[in-house]
């Protein structure tokens, strides 16, 4: 990406360079993101502790959430920035930049309070038993009430680098949080903390991995500022105008309530396992966490291409514009295709990484408590490796939902988006959980993912098809007043 200036990489070179320039990092970034909350799971399952593992599925719609309010202004912000450099409006993208930023800070305080005062009755609301809620308040406390704000941040800012065409920057501070979360997670878990607090140790190395992430992050993008759109001085905020605001919240809100809608439907996915026992529910969350790894990869695809439709959609060159649209959703179908293969044959040994099911004995340990913890792990990963099987399938269909949400963000179409998310989660995939796992229990709960991913890609299909269809009729001046950059 160093070979080429930001103007060339946006106009001129072959969109798969463009797109590999750009995405790759992003890849990587997306990818390192994930070892943020893999990485706990992985050790956690170490201790063969079913009940920790059902605590941090527990906690992990309440980590997402971070990422849904990263996305508000994260991506509201990128993509306005994007279009707004495919013009020429450099002023105008640094104060979007600090507005962003300034709404990310407030956002982030506030939820941090807000998952403060009603910690407990959140945590039972997201299925924590009387066995798990213990370790699921452990980390709750540490990495959302103490922690939201560096995540947050960390999150929103390479959001804002990555779309002003600064995308290794990006992934470097992520990937540095995620690495530094990996030597330190076995070194509180099993050095410096005593047995029965690994999930405060996981929690305390998350904490610490995203401070200096934040850190970082906040370096890069001083020096970024020097030479690309984009402020930290959080006074510009205040200049922004009305027409900018609406369009940021335009492509912001709709970001953020997809992934708001993601964590619904992940809640209900733990509210039904609950029901059926906490082994269920373990095992869903060892099943969530291995398939976001082909996730992640396409949606850092999708957000490596997200910029160069933004800025081509808002300069005219549409002709570039769908060969990235086209590149991207070629890629990502090919990741789909051999992660299905990939997680068909190894759902059992993936599976078990993440819970050790041999007997783990300490000084004064009580054998049948020991084998009954062995027997419980045993069968929590059986339960996940038939759901991950069921589960995989779903893959090509999620990302077609995933590309075509971003294709609508990218250019400015914040109310299909909605659209689209909205019937997605609620529409169809959340009625299929409650339908199929009444019909055909647990194993019915992990084919509703599938069966909701089709009907969704279906429907967004035809409704990307229409909006580019409308979009071909408008007057350039009609289409970029539509897009908010005028």
């Amino acid at each position: 990406m160093q070979k080429y200036t930001k103007t060339e990489l946006f106009e001129k070179v072959s969109v798969p360079r463009a797109l590999a320039a750009l995405g790759i990092p992003t890849i990587i970034s997306q990818l390192i993101n994930l070892i943020y909350n893999m990485v706990d799971a992985f050790f956690i399952g170490r201790t063969g502790n079913s009940y920790m593992m059902a605590a941090t599925t527990v906690t992990l719609t309440l980590t997402m959430m971070n990422v849904a309010f990263s996305n508000l202004y994260g991506i509201g912000g990128g993509s306005l920035i994007a279009r707004l450099m495919g013009i020429r409006r450099e002023d105008d993208a640094k104060q979007v930049s600090a507005y962003a930023i300034r709404g990310c800070l407030i956002l982030a305080v506030g939820y941090s309070a807000f998952v403060g005062i009603l910690l407990q009755p959140i945590l039972r609301f997201l299925g924590a038993s009387a066995a798990t809620l213990d370790y699921a308040r452990q980390y709750a406390i540490i990495v959302i009430v103490i922690g939201s704000l560096p995540a947050i941040l960390s999150l929103t800012l390479s959001h804002l680098l990555r779309n002003a065409g600064y995308s290794s920057q990006a992934s470097l501070g992520l990937s540095l949080g995620g690495v530094l979360n990996i030597a330190l997670d076995p070194l509180f878990m099993f050095v410096l903390l005593p047995r029965g607090q690994e999930v405060t140790g996981a929690a305390l190395a998350t904490l610490i991995s995203n401070l200096v992430s934040c850190v970082y992050l906040i370096l890069a993008f001083r020096k970024a500022q020097k030479t690309a759109p984009l402020s930290l001085d959080l006074r510009r905020a205040g200049g922004l105008d009305r027409g900018h605001r609406r369009s940021l919240y335009t492509v912001g809100v709709p970001s953020a309530v997809l992934t708001g809608l993601f964590d619904v439907a992940s809640i209900s996915v733990n509210i039904l396992a609950s029901r059926h026992n906490d082994l269920v529910l373990a095992a869903f969350g060892i099943v969530m966490k291995v398939e976001r790894i082909p996730n992640a990869v396409n949606i850092g695809i999708c957000q490596g291409m997200m910029p160069i439709v933004a800025y081509n959609y808002s300069s005219g060159n549409h002709t570039r514009m769908r060969e990235a649209i086209g590149t991207a959703r070629l890629w990502g179908m090919i990741v789909s295709v051999v992660s299905i293969a990939l997680l068909e044959v190894f759902a059992k040994p993936v599976t078990n990484l993440f819970l050790s099911t041999g007997q783990k004995s300490g000084a004064g340990a009580d054998p049948e408590a020991v084998l009954q913890m062995a027997k419980d792990a045993a069968r929590t990963v059986a339960y996940a490796a038939l759901f991950l099987r069921i589960r995989a399938l779903a893959s090509p269909v999620q990302f077609i939902n995933y590309h075509t949400s971003f294709c609508m963000q990218a250019i400015g179409d914040g109310k299909a988006t909605l659209l689209h998310a909205t019937v997605r989660e609620l529409g169809f995939y959340i009625p299929m959980m409650i339908l199929l796992d009444r019909l055909f229990g647990e194993n019915g709960l992990a084919a509703a993912l599938p069966a909701g991913e089709l009907l969704g890609a279906l429907f967004a299909l035809w409704l990307l098809h229409r909006i580019l269809r409308r979009k071909r009729n408008l007057d350039p001046e009609a289409e970029a007043a539509e897009a908010g950059i005028r």
